[in-house]
């Protein structure tokens, strides 16, 4: 070296051991003027290859660019101006020493490699560059020691040595610092470049190396959401790479090529054989063989290798900085070694410990950068594997067979998409730790083996025993868990239950029994809550005091194994550091590998899922036709899967264009599995489908989407005004459209919610009718309307002369009126066409279709005009009258059937023979309007009416944090703090003591008294362990305490609040209070608050140490503390905003998707397969686009936070350094290893404060529904009613107003109105006629009470009746007997369910009052009032459990009672088929329960609570009628000494009543005995009239 240079290479006298320290020159011109040249050639090809691959386009030549340029040039000149220097100095006989060639020539071609890199650069469109700025600030880094050296040695000889030299080198300085600075400003953006629509696109694309280091270009986020609530317009799209169009895309490649080449290599392996075997695992022991043989080849198509071909590459780099950090975290315990020496040694030169603090600021600072690096990829790898798994799972969900959808439920698919989806997402930041877990615990172990020898032994011993304790207690949490997931879930149903009941509730004055019930499953949650928490500060305790308790065991070890043992700083503060690092991959192993076991069911279960069977799209022929014909199917047999038998065997069917074709047949028949098979979802086993054109489809269940009316019926569609308009009349929806409160911009719920069974049928039908299609395929939608608006869809839309004449039509439909007028009927008989033809022809044949005729023709007004129609029909009804129904008396006896028969007949050719027989359809222009509720505010989730629920912004007030105090309780928040503080004095006592241990003096190589300081060490230690167990368990007993106080405080305001607040607030925004807020309460908020204490009081300890040891640090800690202060408000005001946008836009994708999955097959028969994966893309997009600046947000904090952190490790030492010679050294190791912890705890801090404070918001929205007003008290003491009351029944209504919440209009005005208790009235014989007629239940077939009765004459029907033996039983009921019986009427919206809801002070008089048998009920509790009257409600409600509880929820009513009102509605039969019998489990809202039984029901919970006053709220829709008749009779019954106030939607039931009530707009317009009302032909006569009744 030294022939080369001509010097001496290392002098340690010149360079370390002086005040004054220099590198000799050939130092500084071999290695020195290497390094830069060394780094950038080795790094040359690497970057090569990255900028081959991505070309952004190219950048115009700037000013900067020409700079820089010119620049390089200079020095390349420069440096070779050097080289021929020496070349000169040869010819002059000078000899220069070989360096002098060898250097500048390397120097100058490296130069001019970075200048032509920068123009490569520009032609790659590169703005920035990373490695050209690394490279210019190592060349300014190692020419800083050369321009010292030469400053120094020029001083001290006082003359310039070689001139030329000395020139060139400062020329050069000049230049490389130049171009550093040059370096660091970023170009214009490339020319080219793919144009950037985007209005915000994201700045870090064009931001520089530098800032992307730093993640600076994230700053002006962080400012908007500081200065305001950042809203969705602030956030920035995503980066081209994170879009779900091209991951989904390079994933869906990578699978569909494994799903291939395994393909391929199962062809290969066998042929036909085995197919055969895969089917059906073999029966037979040969089969069984081969398919072991066959096995090893067999292998399933693995997403996991697709997921890392996609995937993998991008994350690697992360692995690869992870790995330099895992390296760096050693040295600073190295250098924090190095420093402790340094103290020690008095006479060391000062510029030593300088240097060591600049060396660990440094390696801190590169640390930090690295880590965030590495997140940050960890994070978006996480991020683009949610993207891609949930576009692969949405495009899957569209194409699965339906057999494969069977397997899993709608909420089992969404799971894969939300929670499988997640874990991978949560898996990705630390799978990392798999690997690198091992390295540090192996280099941690190895540095302390250096320095403790084996005693390092004992300390690992107990992490190990550590690690079994911590999954002990972490799989008991998780039994735990479920447990409490399960309470849960049962609290959520229930509550789910009473608010969608809640006005039944009222009605019935059950809330106490109900309310007790949810407060049982309470305490059991909160139970197994307390458990749990107690394990969780078993956990916290074994967190905190391992790395103590492992410190504790070695130190005691290492000084008791060997007398000449001592324990130093170095030693002791060293390994402390180290056990600290130890502590993380420890606890995260186990962790990581148990996410890593989820991990892999998830992957299981979404492989699978992508594995499932896909529809064959070509199973249908589009192309190839016979001419003239729109469908055709040739021998073909269907199954609903390849497992299945059969559905639909040897179909043919010819259908000719444009024909209208009905399919009809028995329930079950195959009728819907028909149109299925023509829209190809169906598996086809054998034979030909073929399809000509665009088909349009409407499903049996109605599919709505969750978007505006009018777009459900666009459907994609251009819109076009006038065509709409046709539509909607023809569907008849004109009028639903003004019921509606935004009209056809009303947003339908989910589901469609908010619309009516019919509503939504006939939307569905519109999205037909507008899609202009070739094939109509309509799956019997007429049955979910009404039979008017269905005769009016069908002559408007369907039928010859409909909208839709000329297409073909397939329908699907049990309305015999509608037959005569079609092309062709297809009769279907379990599978198989049993016949084809015209209507006439099958009638001919008079086979199966004639039979099916008479079965339904009972059951349907006919309605037709056609004069052909009705000779056949009357032969028909003629015929075998007894015959037909039988089968249906399965509730009360066949005589009561029979009889019901001849009624009926009676009725129907009465009505056909009348007088006049042109009256046939007489006006059914009552439109399908349900007056199920008076006209209220609508409720509906996303409509305008019901206020935006009020999101909160902005900070959140410290009241909030008062009110959740109060719930704990300010005695135990004291008691809180103040054991942390015990706990933190206690740990720093230890390590003070520890310190003190360290600096005794050794005498004879040994130290004194080893076991006192063991002793209390160990003490101190312990103290701390139990101090934090003390404290973790009175938090979570407090944090308990407030969830108790909390849920119980709003359940009961829930119970008291008015119904007018129910009304106006959908119940999703009530069930989230008491599932998501109380969720945050019970189990986020308290670990937060432990967490968030735990990290503030480590800072501050580790402040108050650092300033004990050092007082000057006190200096920087305000500058330091307000930069942490500045940057911690910025983060937490931007993060929590970015938090709530993305959880905000996180729940639609799941709905879109649970949409899409019910919706699949009219997506496709629409074929918009196409633009529903592109919504869904979007919406992933949506939410990814907060969710980035999340990830971003949390970089940009750590990485400013741990500056600080590293700001104080480097002044803790620096300090340390100055006051060398005051200081021991075991102050200087506890002060420096306090400050190397103290980044993770500040960086922590700030999160969990973030976290707090959008947490705490859950206790402000519980408090906010706890304290909404409540209605009267329910018993008012001293005010009870007497406890026969009422026993007459009298009802008086005193100039009574009501409206139904502030600000509406009245809906009643100033009612005067006296209904008496025992009033006897006698009949005329024309009524007691008719109510044998409605008593005996003649309304089989009639929809919304249109009766078209012309009675003969009321003696001959007598007559008639009289000899029926069957009907006589009936005139056992004395015709005088009754108390009052009021008909309430009018029209939709006159008042009449007002008028109940005022009985019951569900709504509270605005004027006026009620009087029940004198008593005033606005002066009574409402329970004492509302449980004296009887109720039948409108709609039947029923709650989930017992049949029991359903009737008698307070067990008031023996067995033989309950038995007696069973029997009494004719439930008896059904109950005691039962195996339980009156523990019959009722399902949710009483599904395992048809309607009418639920009515029934309803009526025994009637009967049972039997009180003078019983009102009842008629059903709407038409529920069946078999039911309705019963309700009917018995009420007429039972009720007899009763008054009974209906509010009737069917005029017939209240003929035969006192007396009726005519409401019109709140007022009484008429009031009299239905003969007079009908005599004065006022209202009451009209609406008689409509209805055919007089």
């Amino acid at each position: 070296m030294e022939a080369f240079c001509g010097s001496r290479f290392w002098d340690s006298n010149l360079s370390i051991h002086t005040d004054n320290p220099d590198l000799t020159p050939c130092f500084q011109n071999t290695i020195l003027a290497w390094i830069p040249s060394i780094y950038l050639w080795s790094a040359l090809p690497f970057y090569l290859l990255y900028l081959k691959h991505n070309k952004r386009g190219y950048i115009v030549l700037s000013m900067l660019s020409r700079f820089k340029t010119l620049f390089g040039v200079l020095l390349w000149c420069v440096s070779w101006a050097d080289l021929f220097y020496s070349f000169h100095e040869l010819l002059q006989n000078r000899t220069p020493p070989p360096v002098y060639f060898v250097t500048p020539l390397i120097v100058g071609i490296t130069v001019l490699l970075a200048t032509l890199l920068i123009q490569y650069e520009r032609l790659r469109g590169v703005q920035s560059s990373g490695v050209l700025i690394i490279f210019w600030f190592l060349s300014v880094l190692c020419a800083v020691g050369p321009f010292r050296s030469k400053i120094m040695t020029t001083t001290a000889q006082g003359h310039v040595n070689e001139r030329f030299r000395f020139t060139t080198f400062y020329i050069y300085f000049a230049l490389i610092i130049i171009e550093l600075i040059l370096s660091c400003f970023k170009e214009k953006p490339p020319f080219f470049s793919p144009v950037n629509t985007d209005a915000n696109p994201c700045p870090e694309l064009t931001s520089g190396f530098l800032s992307r280091l730093t993640f600076w270009w994230f700053t002006s986020m962080a400012i908007l959401g500081y200065k305001r609530p950042l809203e969705d317009k602030d956030l920035w799209s995503l980066n081209e790479d994170d879009t779900s169009k091209i991951i989904v895309q390079q994933l869906s490649k990578e699978w569909d090529k494994e799903k291939a080449e395994c393909k391929q290599k199962e062809d290969v392996t066998y042929m036909k054989k085995s197919n055969h075997v895969l089917n059906h695992v073999g029966d037979g022991a040969e089969e069984a063989e081969v398919l072991i043989r066959d096995k090893k080849h067999n292998r399933k198509p693995s997403f996991l290798k697709a997921l890392l071909r996609t995937f993998g590459p991008y994350f690697l780099i992360g692995s690869f900085f992870k790995l330099i950090q895992d390296l760096l975290s050693f040295v600073n315990p190295q250098l924090l070694s190095v420093l402790i020496g340094f103290i020690k040694n008095k006479d060391a030169p000062a510029w030593w410990g300088f240097l060591i603090a600049a060396l660990m600021f440094i390696c801190a600072v590169l640390q930090t950068l690295i880590l965030h690096q590495h997140f940050q990829y960890c994070f978006v790898t996480g991020m683009r594997l949610r993207t891609g798994i949930t576009g692969v799972i949405y495009r899957k969900s569209l194409v699965i067979t339906n057999s494969a959808k069977r397997s899993s439920t709608v909420g089992e698919i969404v799971n894969l998409m939300s929670v499988d989806a997640q874990r991978f997402m949560d898996l990705m930041t630390f799978l990392n730790m798999l690997w690198s877990a091992p390295l540090q615990i192996f280099l941690a172990l190895y540095f302390l083996w250096q320095t403790l020898g084996p005693s390092v032994l004992a300390g690992v011993a107990v992490m190990v025993l550590l690690i079994p304790f911590n999954s002990a207690i972490a799989m008991k949490t998780r039994a735990f868990q479920v447990e409490q997931m399960r309470y849960k879930d049962s609290r959520i149903k229930l509550m789910n239950e009473i608010l969608g009941g809640i006005k039944v509730l009222k009605l019935y004055a059950w809330e106490p029994s109900f309310s007790e019930k949810v407060l049982e499953i309470r305490k059991n949650e909160l139970r197994v809550l307390k458990k749990s928490a107690y394990l969780n500060s078993l956990s916290t305790f074994a967190w905190i005091s391992a790395p103590f308790l492992v410190a504790l065991t070695t130190f005691a070890v290492y000084v008791s194994v060997d007398e000449k043992n001592i324990l130093d700083a170095e030693k002791a503060f060293v390994s402390l550091s180290l056990f600290n690092i130890l502590k993380f991959p420890l606890n995260m192993l186990p962790q990581v590998i148990s996410n890593v076991a989820q991990t892999s069911v998830s992957l299981k279960r979404i492989q699978q899922f992508l594995s499932h069977d896909e529809l064959d799209p070509n199973c249908v022929e589009t192309k190839l036709i016979a001419p003239g014909n729109a469908i055709s199917v040739t021998n073909a047999t269907f199954s609903w899967g390849k497992e299945l038998k059969p559905s639909l065997k040897d179909i043919n069917l010819l259908v000719p264009s444009g024909a209208l074709v009905a399919i009809v047949g028995h329930v079950g028949c195959g009728k819907s599995s028909l149109v299925s098979a023509l829209l190809g979802e169906m598996e086809k086993l054998e034979g030909e489908v073929a399809v000509k054109g665009s088909v349009a489809y409407v499903p049996q269940q109605a599919w709505i989407q969750n978007a505006t009316l009018k777009d459900n019926i666009l459907f994609g569609q251009a819109p076009n005004e006038q065509k709409y308009q046709n539509v909607l009349e023809a569907c008849a929806l004109k009028t639903d459209l003004e019921v509606l409160p935004g009209g056809d911009q009303t947003e339908i719920g989910e589901k469609g919610i908010n619309l009516s069974g019919g509503q939504r049928q006939r939307v569905s039908l519109a999205r037909a009718a507008y899609s202009n299609s070739d094939i109509y395929l309509l799956d019997d939608p007429l049955s979910a309307v009404d039979s008017h608006v269905a005769k009016h869809i069908f002559d408007k839309v369907i039928g010859p002369d409909g909208i839709l004449k000329g297409k073909t039509r397939i329908l699907v439909t049990h309305g015999i009126s509608f037959l005569p007028q079609v092309d062709h009927i297809v009769v279907l008989v379990d599978g198989k066409i049993s016949e084809m033809g015209s209507y006439q022809d099958l009638l001919k044949q008079n086979k199966a279709f004639a039979e099916f005729l008479r079965n339904y023709a009972l059951d349907e007004d006919i309605e037709e005009d056609e004069p052909t129609m009705l000779e056949e029909e009357e032969v028909l009804l003629a015929e075998d009258t007894l015959s037909i129904h039988t089968d249906l008396a399965d509730n009360e006896p066949v005589t009561n059937e029979v009889r019901k028969q001849f009624l009926r007949q009676l009725s129907v050719i009465s009505s056909e023979g009348g007088e006049c027989p042109n009256k046939m359809s007489t006006k059914r222009r009552v439109c399908e309007k349900k007056p199920a509720e008076p006209p209220l505010p609508r409720k509906n989730p996303n409509e305008k009416l019901t206020q935006a629920e009020t999101t909160e912004t902005g900070t959140v007030k410290l009241t909030v944090f008062w009110q959740y105090v109060k719930a704990v309780s300010p005695v135990m928040t004291l008691v809180i703090c103040f054991l942390y503080c015990c706990q933190n004095a206690a740990a720093i006592g230890a390590n003070v003591w520890l310190s003190d241990w360290t600096n005794e003096p050794v005498i004879n190589g040994t130290q004194h008294n080893t076991a006192m300081r063991i002793g209390v060490y160990a003490a101190l230690g312990l103290l701390q362990g139990l101090i934090v167990l003390i404290c973790s368990f009175t938090l979570a007993m407090g944090g308990i305490n407030a969830a108790r106080t909390l849920h119980a405080a709003l359940l009961e305001n829930k119970f008291h609040t008015p119904q007018s607040f129910y009304d106006t607030t959908p119940t999703g925004r009530i069930i989230n209070r008491f599932s998501k807020d109380i969720y945050v309460i019970d189990e986020v908020i308290p670990p937060t608050i432990l967490m968030f204490l735990g990290t503030f009081f480590t800072s501050l300890s580790t402040m108050i140490v650092i300033i004990a040891s050092t007082p000057l640090f006190a200096v920087v800690i305000v500058p330091l503390a307000i930069l942490y202060f500045f940057v911690q408000r910025f983060y937490v005001a931007t993060s929590r905003q970015l938090k709530r946008l993305e959880s905000v836009s996180r729940s639609p994708i799941y709905s879109h998707f649970s949409e899409t999955v019910s919706g699949a097959s009219v997506i496709r028969a629409y074929r918009r397969v196409k633009s529903f994966v592109d919504i869904s893309d979007l919406k992933v997009d949506e939410n990814q686009k907060s969710y980035y600046p999340g990830i971003v947000s949390n970089r940009w904090l750590g990485i400013r936070v741990e500056f600080v952190g590293n700001c104080i490790v480097l002044f803790a030492a620096l300090f340390a350094v100055i006051g060398k010679n005051s200081l021991n050294a075991g102050l200087v190791g506890l002060s420096v290893s306090y400050a190397l912890q103290v980044t993770m705890s500040l960086n922590w801090m700030v999160r969990m404060t973030s976290e707090l404070e959008t947490n705490i918001v859950a206790v402000e929205r519980i408090k906010e529904y706890s304290e909404t007003e409540t209605e009267a008290p329910w018993i008012i003491e001293g005010k009870s009613p007497p406890e026969d009351w009422p026993s007459k029944g009298e009802l008086e209504f005193v100039n009574y107003s009501v409206r139904y919440r502030k600000g509406l209009d009245l809906v009643l005005k100033g009612l005067n109105l006296q209904v008496h208790g025992g009033e006897k009235v006698s009949y005329e014989l024309y009524v007691f006629a008719k109510t044998l007629l409605w008593a005996s239940s003649d309304n089989h077939g009639v929809e919304d009470g249109v009766y078209r009765h012309t009675c003969p004459s009321g003696g001959d029907l007598v007559k008639l009746a009289l000899q029926e033996p069957a009907v006589t039983t009936m005139l056992s009921v004395p015709a005088s007997s009754r108390l009052e019986a009021i008909g309430i009427v009018g029209r939709t919206g006159a008042g009449k369910s007002s008028m109940t809801l005022c009985l019951f002070r569900i709504l509270e008089a605005v004027k006026g009052e009620i009087k029940i048998d004198g008593v005033k009920i606005s002066e009574i509790g409402l329970h004492d009032l509302r449980s004296r009257l009887t109720i039948i409600p409108q709609d039947p409600v029923l709650f989930s459990g017992t049949l029991r509880m359903n009737l008698d929820p307070f067990n008031k009513y023996s067995d033989e009672e309950i038995w007696k009102a069973l029997e009494l509605s004719h439930l008896k039969r059904f109950v005691s088929s039962q195996p339980s019998m009156l523990d019959y489990e009722c399902a949710e809202g009483g599904e395992n329960l048809s309607v009418g039984q639920r009515q029934l029901v309803c009526l025994a919970r009637a009967l049972l609570r039997k009180t003078r006053i019983l009102i009842l709220d008629e059903a709407t829709a038409a529920i069946d009628l078999e039911t309705d008749d019963l309700i009917q009779m018995t009420i007429r019954t039972q009720f007899e000494d009763c008054t009974v106030l209906t509010i009737a939607h069917r005029l017939n039931t209240i003929m035969d009543y006192t007396r009726v009530l005519v409401l019109d707009n709140g007022t009484i317009a008429e009031f009299d005995t239905p003969a007079s009302l009908i005599a004065s032909k006022g209202i009451f006569y009209s609406m008689a009239k409509d209805a055919g009744l007089a």
